[in-house]
């Protein structure tokens, strides 16, 4: 199972990356397609999410200071998502509705996140049954 999860989290995690350095060329590697306009904004986004889940998923990560490896990825990925949101923002090229709201949730989230990794984990009280 460790093994399988291993695997799927590196193929995720490298997908990912490869639609944040390069989509154009991984859709046309993957589906044989073109990207082009907002798919390219939207196949990066993809992207970053996808690394997020191979952080997640990957097996056998002890959490850091008591963090679990789903709350690291969540920052992660939610520093990474804010920052491409408002470079795509100040670039002034796909600007909609919704665009600055969603750099300012996940500026949140990651501001949250962050916050919450500073805080020291409770330990038990010596003698405890876990």
């Amino acid at each position: 199972m460790r093994t399988l999860l291993a695997v799927a989290a590196a193929c995720e995690a490298v997908t990912g990356l490869g639609l944040v350095i390069d989509s154009p060329l991984v859709v046309r590697l993957l589906p044989d397609a073109e990207l082009s306009g907002a798919g390219l904004a939207i196949s990066r986004l993809a992207g970053i999410a996808l690394l997020g889940l191979g952080l997640a998923c990957w097996p056998g990560r002890p959490p850091i200071a008591g963090l679990p490896p789903a709350l690291r990825a969540m920052l992660a990925y939610n520093i990474l998502v804010t920052f491409y949101l408002l470079r795509l923002g100040l670039g002034g090229k796909w600007v909609a509705g919704l665009l600055w709201p969603a750099v300012m949730v996940h500026a949140v989230l990651a501001v949250w996140f962050f916050i919450v990794t500073l805080r020291p984990t409770p330990h038990a009280p010596s003698g405890a049954t876990p």
